[in-house]
């Protein structure tokens, strides 16, 4: 899921050329996120997870996503349900018996804006500290596994931070730039055939926010 990102518009409607079978999604545009419900339907640990696995596995069944996430498949078809009651999800048709769940959306986002109500506030906030939180423990857990990277992959991760000063244009503008350079690959999360030999699956994380002034308003 996408924080804070209305200014992309990658179009809607499945790659042209794709396969059925190798899209992880029926939409490749970007669903917004203004309703409180769906914002805390998605704002539980588990059914992001589920959105994760589905980005990267494309169509799952419970029992297929319970091997992935050591859950039982009781307790994720629960989740499904919830997404899938929320738009986030549906169920496709497969050959036999197999009724796997793929997304709707490739993405999802949501943005703060003036007149939220209180209740579509709270919301959003749990939604942002949950996905935060996630994000973070992406990052550690890459630290503590590093090891078990081969090289390049290790030359390769990086990790940038800094501090300046912006207009509220101009942070809005720096972020629309980092957004465009980070889905510069959207269709390899939409399309499992766009997927190059040797990729991996790897996590962009970018942030920027105002710091509390200095006493003397730096």
């Amino acid at each position: 899921m996408n924080r804070d990102e209305p200014r992309e518009d990658p179009g809607t409607g499945a790659r042209a050329g794709a396969q059925p079978s190798t899209l992880v999604a029926r939409d490749a545009g970007v669903r917004q996120l203004a309703d409180p419900k769906s914002m805390r339907a998605l704002a539980h640990p588990t059914r992001l997870a589920l959105v994760e696995a589905l980005v990267r596995e494309g169509p799952l069944t419970a029992t297929e996503a319970a091997k992935l996430l050591d859950d039982s498949p009781g307790n994720l078809s629960w989740h499904l349900g919830v997404l899938a009651k929320y738009g986030f999800i549906e169920e496709v048709v497969a050959k036999g018996r197999r009724r796997p769940w793929r997304l709707t959306a490739i993405s999802a986002s949501f943005s703060s804006a003036s007149g939220d109500t209180p209740d579509l506030t709270a919301a959003r906030e749990a939604l942002d500290a949950l996905a935060t939180e996630q994000a973070v423990a992406s990052r550690r857990e890459w630290q503590s596994r590093r090891h078990h990277f081969e090289e390049p992959w290790r030359e390769a991760a990086y990790s940038s931070s800094t501090i300046t000063y912006l207009t509220p244009d101009e942070l809005d503008a720096v972020g629309a730039e980092l957004s465009a350079v980070m889905h510069r690959y959207r269709d390899r999360a939409l399309d499992k055939a766009q997927r190059p030999p040797g990729s991996r699956p790897v996590r962009l994380t970018a942030w920027g926010h105002p710091l509390p002034p200095t006493p003397s308003g730096s």
